[in-house]
C-alpha cells in the first residue's frame, strides 16, 4: 500500500474513533477489511495513543478556535499530521504538510486546506526554531 493510501485509511479509522465507542481494533478492521499495512498501523495506533499530547500541542496553534469546535475532519487530519511531524522522522515536514493539505482537499470543505496549511505552518515554524 502506498503511503498516501495508508494516510487516507488512517484518517478514516481515526475519524471513526473520534466520538464513538469503537475499539481501535474494530475501527481498523472496519476500514482495512483484513488488509495489513505497517505504516497505516503505526499512524493509527501512534496518533491514538499520543492524542492528549498532540491536542495540547495543537491548542497553542489555533487562533480564535478551540480544538473541540474544529470540524472533525480537520481535527483528525491535524492530529495525524502532528503525530507524523513530532513522533516519526521518516518523512520531511513539507511532505507531511502536503499530504495533510491533500487529505483536507479530499475530505474537507473548500476552506479546509487553507486552515490546515495555516495551523501546520505555524506548528512547523515553531518547532524549527
Amino acid at each position: 500500500m502506498k503511503r498516501h493510501e495508508a494516510r487516507e485509511k488512517a484518517l478514516q479509522t481515526l475519524f471513526q474513533l473520534d466520538g464513538t465507542e469503537l475499539t481501535i481494533e474494530e475501527a481498523m478492521e472496519h476500514v482495512m477489511d483484513g488488509e495489513t499495512d505497517q505504516f497505516y498501523k503505526l499512524l493509527v495506533e501512534g496518533t491514538n495513543s499520543k492524542q492528549q499530547e498532540i491536542d495540547e500541542k495543537l491548542k497553542g496553534h489555533l487562533e480564535n478556535w478551540s480544538l473541540e469546535r474544529l470540524p472533525k475532519v480537520e481535527r483528525t487530519i491535524l492530529r495525524m499530521a502532528v503525530f507524523e511531524l513530532e513522533y516519526m522522522d521518516d518523512a520531511p515536514s513539507r511532505v507531511v504538510m502536503n499530504e495533510a493539505i491533500e487529505l483536507s482537499k479530499t475530505f474537507g470543505d473548500d476552506k479546509s486546506s487553507r486552515f490546515v496549511n495555516g495551523v501546520l505552518s505555524k506548528f512547523t515554524d515553531q518547532t524549527a526554531n
